[in-house]
């Protein structure tokens, strides 16, 4: 049987950037269109022409895409004017690329509140910019706004509204939840009826998110006939976002209900970039990505629970739908107060320890665990620190520096600047270095203390010239007097590998002391640094 084919329509460097917070440099753009088209999605809308000087820029780069149409977005002509004499639509033509979508009203009562025009006014537009890129030999899109909301309002309007866009030769015509409050079953049935005035392999889906539903949307207007899906990186978009194509994606190609009967242009090889590209897209926006997004998310295929734990190692299919690796993402097993032995007998496994199920480290291990999360540790979140346990309960680990003394000050000058200061006192190799600095914040002030003067480490200063910090958390456990303080820390290197480590105390600063420690240690650790002499 053959397979319809299903196209992937990215908007994320358009509707992502209406998102709260989001301003895309053009060099964010062009690394976010280069991984799409790494990815392989058939159609990259870049943006608005005209609408600001980001946009207008951009596309007057070279992009040299492989595998991806680049797409200008625009709207449909103004009333009183040609297409020919319409300066946005003039803009979008000059920008010269092979693809354009257009938006319009296909809801009347956005035609008369909106616009403030005539319904045969809106067909007029929607005709007339229709024909002016069809006729310049455009790939032309109509985008519907609002077309599920006009067609239970107005059914007979909504369908006039997209048929003058098909009608005049429009490749597709795209249905918009713009509002994101349709529900799955009304998209199915929607679509259904739509088909019986405009073939599926002209139809598309564009849907919101505001009801949690934008994907389910997308996959039931597939299942009804849409052919094209649009969607952004990781479901960014205004209000809650647009439909997430890091879960469609996956989707369409790995299951079955869909991968029997659909195909996308995708390189099944390609799908692997999926995580890589969900990642990207947090690191522009410098922010902490979702470990819970399905498919791509750090903890879409994190085991806690010890009977799941063994299941998993027994048949991964028991808590897992499909292979991490199909997407580029892993399994990972949590280490905490809940583990079991076949918890710590897989993670040791994952980081390279092979020992005895029935060896006593094994138990002294999970006691130590979970003896230290009860005063306030969380090994959930911090592999990094695990593993140096462990190693130091099961293994060896080296000693690199040690850290004798240190003592961080926090004051406010005359000029009523809080400045920190940390001095520390490290030992390698027998040999005393102290160490100064100062920093936004006491954490801040000891780490750069150790950083400033990492030339003078000898033997590690070349390990730790990389060494980076990109996060920094701090949650108080309880109240009180004696409150106790939990630090987690994020690290990564020039490698780009990110690890997170942990410190517990009544102290902040000495739980953030220990956080850095440990992640000093596993960093020298991991890049196989010589041990110290020091005894």
């Amino acid at each position: 049987m053959t397979k319809e084919k299903v196209y992937i329509f990215d908007t994320t460097l358009r509707d992502g950037a209406q998102t709260q917070g989001v301003d895309f440099s053009i060099d964010d753009k062009l690394k976010i269109a280069s991984a799409l088209d790494r990815l392989g999605v058939d159609y990259i809308e870049g943006g608005w022409p005209g609408a600001n000087p980001t946009d207008t820029e951009f596309f007057q780069k070279d992009l040299n895409l492989k595998n991806s149409t680049l797409t200008a977005f625009g709207m449909t002509k103004k009333t009183g004017r040609s297409a020919e004499n319409d300066p946005g639509i003039a803009a979008i033509l000059n920008c010269n690329t092979r693809a354009v979508c257009l938006v319009g009203k296909a809801w009347d009562f956005h035609v008369d509140v909106a616009l403030e025009i005539t319904n045969e006014e809106n067909l007029e537009n929607i005709v007339d910019s229709t024909k002016h890129f069809v006729k310049e030999k455009k790939d032309f899109m109509f985008d519907a706004e609002h077309f599920f909301d006009g067609y239970k309002n107005n059914p007979k309007y909504s369908i006039q509204c997209i048929k003058a866009a098909y009608d005049n030769g429009a490749r597709w015509v795209v249905l918009c939840d713009t509002n994101g409050g349709t529900l799955p079953n009304e998209i199915s049935e929607i679509v259904s009826e739509v088909t019986n005035h405009i073939p599926g392999k002209n139809l598309g889906i564009h849907a919101h998110n505001d009801t949690g539903n934008a994907v389910a949307n997308s996959l039931a207007a597939v299942h009804s006939g849409a052919r094209q899906v649009q969607g952004t990186i990781n479901g960014l978009g205004e209000r809650c976002g647009n439909a997430n194509l890091m879960s469609i994606i996956p989707t369409l190609h790995l299951k079955k209900n869909f991968s029997k009967l659909f195909e996308t242009n995708i390189k099944n090889n390609d799908i692997k970039n999926l995580t890589q590209c969900s990642r990207l897209l947090d690191e522009i926006l410098n922010r902490k990505p979702n470990k819970h997004l399905p498919y791509v998310g750090a903890a879409a295929f994190s085991h806690k629970g010890g009977l799941h734990v063994s299941a998993v190692q027994k048949d991964p299919k028991t808590y897992e739908h499909i292979k991490p690796e199909e997407v580029g993402n892993h399994r990972n097993i949590i280490v905490s107060d809940q583990s079991g032995k076949s918890n710590i007998l897989s993670r040791l496994k994952t980081i390279g320890i092979e020992i005895e199920e029935d060896n006593p480290k094994i138990k002294k291990l999970l006691e130590e665990v979970k003896d230290r999360e009860f005063i306030g540790y969380s090994y959930d979140g911090a592999d990094a620190s695990f593993e140096l346990l462990a190693r130091r309960i099961i293994a060896k680990i080296p000693r690199y520096i040690s850290i004798n003394e240190y003592d961080v000050t926090v004051k406010k000058n005359n000029k009523s600047e809080i400045i920190s200061s940390a001095k520390a006192e490290l030992e390698v190799d027998g040999e005393k270095i102290i160490c100064t600095g100062e920093g936004n914040g006491p954490v801040n002030a000891l780490d750069n203390a150790i950083r400033n003067n990492v030339d003078r480490l000898a033997k590690y200063s070349s390990y730790l010239k990389d060494l980076k910090l990109v996060d920094y958390k701090v949650r108080i456990l309880n109240t009180g007097t004696e409150a106790v303080t939990r630090v987690s820390i994020e690290s990564t290197d020039s490698k780009g590998i990110n690890w997170f480590t942990i410190g517990v105390s009544t102290n902040i600063i000495e739980a953030s002391f220990k956080a850095l420690i440990d992640s000093l240690d596993y960093k020298l650790f991991k890049d196989k640094a010589p041990a110290s002499t020091t005894s």
